[in-house]
């Protein structure tokens, strides 16, 4: 079976994640002491002891769950070979530290500046999101224009998660506008635990700053496609991958319309790699086939468990 590799980004981490892998592979847990060093962060202690509150921080948050990811691909390697990979928002960081890419070394560092700078814009124009449920995309794409158009403030899909689920991001008055018209066409919308007008023009200032670090690095041709967030389309070089990546952090993650190209690339088996399982159940909503499967794999029982079929 063809098989597509998942890895979940912001609101996939939880309390004692990756730690099983670290406690029985030393590689694993000296990737955490290395991306504690990087980040000057004391990850363990914060994530694995379960501090609600540090666990979600953006500057924490991202260099802890791409280890979780990048550790947990590392022994997955060992069973399965991938037709492709897409990773959702922070997520596409693990996708291309698996691709080869990036050294995971290179993608510590880069999510490490990445929290770091997205945390800092969202302490200076703060914002909100939300996600908007049982409301088609036309009717979610007619609110945000009204907003927009009432207000003049910004606001935007930031991401198309599924047909029945988008996530809209902005200035928090526009937002709570938005949540108001969708209580009104009968759709149901939930706010969002994150500070920062994420995926939208409001982190311009610190995306270009994150582009020219960037250039600095030395990008590879992928092992294999990477389907990208910017596109919803699989890239196969690293020119590609590399003008996506300098757009990622403003620009809209295209999530079911990435599930889709890997279907036209042959997968019919999805992996998510990583803790919680979201994007795995995303595919479900995205894609009516019952012969396409998907599974989460986010603790080592797990792999030991996990048959390729």
């Amino acid at each position: 079976m063809q098989h597509a590799i998942l890895f979940p980004g912001q609101g996939s981490q939880e309390a004692g994640m990756g730690r099983d892998v670290a406690e029985t592979w030393p590689e694993a847990m000296e990737l955490w002491k290395q991306a504690e060093r990087i980040s000057g962060l004391a990850l363990r202690e914060i994530y694995w002891d379960g501090d609600a509150q540090a666990m979600s921080s953006t500057r924490a948050l991202q260099p802890a769950l791409t280890v979780v990811n990048v550790t947990l691909w590392a022994k997955a390697r060992e069973k399965i070979r991938p037709l492709a990979a897409a990773g959702h928002s922070l997520g596409e960081w693990s996708a291309l530290a698996a691709a080869g890419v990036l050294s995971a070394t290179e993608v510590l560092e880069a999510v490490s500046l990445r929290g770091r700078l997205m945390e800092e814009a969202a302490a200076a124009r703060p914002g909100a999101m939300a996600a908007v449920l049982k409301l088609p995309l036309e009717t979610v794409c007619g609110i945000v224009d009204a907003v927009t158009q009432d207000t003049g403030a910004v606001v935007r899909i930031a991401n198309y998660n599924t047909p029945q689920q988008h996530v809209v991001s902005g200035e928090c008055a526009a937002v709570e506008a938005v949540c108001a018209l969708v209580k009104e066409r009968k759709g149901r919308s939930v706010m969002l635990p994150v500070s920062g007008p994420f995926h939208t023009l409001l982190l311009a200032e610190a995306a270009a700053e994150f582009a020219r670090y960037l250039e600095r690095l030395s990008w590879r041709e992928p092992a294999f496609p990477v389907v990208l967030n910017t596109t919803g389309a699989a890239a196969h070089t690293a020119e590609a991958i590399f003008a996506a990546m300098q757009e990622q952090m403003t620009a809209s993650v295209r999530w079911y319309q990435g599930i889709r190209a890997l279907m036209e690339l042959g997968a019919r088996s999805f992996v998510e790699i990583g803790p919680k399982g979201v994007l795995s159940r995303m595919v479900g909503q995205i894609v009516d086939d019952p012969e396409v499967r998907s599974v989460c794999i986010s603790t080592v029982d797990q792999w030991a468990a996990w048959e390729d079929a």
